[in-house]
């Protein structure tokens, strides 16, 4: 499992990104915590809450991030 996480972070570093990857990004974890916090199953809110999460950290801080972009006019 390490292997495999050290394999995709390595191709994720090496790809090149397309416009607007960040701001999809984001929409589809605002999206996951919508539809997590519509949830009646409380796995399905806490996995959809978890996922959704991580996708707005990915968005604000990742690969062309927005973090980055306001930095840099």
């Amino acid at each position: 499992m390490q292997r495999a996480l050290q394999n995709y972070r390595a191709w994720d570093d090496s790809r090149d990104s397309f416009p607007g990857e960040h701001w999809l990004v984001l929409t589809a974890g605002v999206a996951l915590l919508l539809a997590a916090s519509q949830s009646s199953s409380p796995v399905k809110r806490i996995a959809g809450a978890a996922l959704g999460s991580a996708l707005l950290c990915r968005a604000a801080s990742g690969r062309n991030g927005l973090a980055r972009l306001l930095r840099h006019p």
